[in-house]
């Protein structure tokens, strides 16, 4: 089992930048995914990258660009760099991993459900 834990959300003005951090527990599996997703209200929670544990990233298409997905094994923590934010990516932001997982980091992008351990989130909000 994994414990996850968001931090570095806040408000910041439209073209600012963010950096998310994920701590997550210690574990002893050597294949898994961690991810970045996020839900504004009234949306679908949507995939923005996923990191491998060899630390390939794979990243939904919208997402490219602006968005930067990082591990720190030693640390065992996650970050997401946000550049030129924009109102449209206010949103509670989401970490999440999968353990063995048996499908592409792709699928799990689309199907954020499918991860098996999630954080609480941190709020993201943007002032225009």
């Amino acid at each position: 089992q994994v414990q996850l834990a968001e931090s570095g959300g806040g408000s910041v003005q439209a073209g600012g930048s963010l950096r998310l951090s994920c701590a997550a527990s210690k574990h002893t599996y050597s294949t898994y995914y961690m991810g970045w997703f996020r839900q504004a209200p009234g949306k679908e929670r949507e995939g923005i990258a996923i990191i491998y544990h060899d630390g390939k990233s794979t990243y939904t298409d919208s997402m490219t660009g602006r968005f930067t997905n990082s591990l720190d094994n030693a640390k065992n923590t996650l970050y997401l760099e946000m550049n030129s934010l924009k109102p449209e990516d206010a949103a509670m932001y989401y970490c999440a991993a999968e353990l063995n997982p048996p499908y592409d980091s792709t699928w799990y992008l689309s199907h954020p459900v499918a991860m098996d351990y999630w954080g609480k989130g941190t709020l993201v909000t943007i002032s225009s």
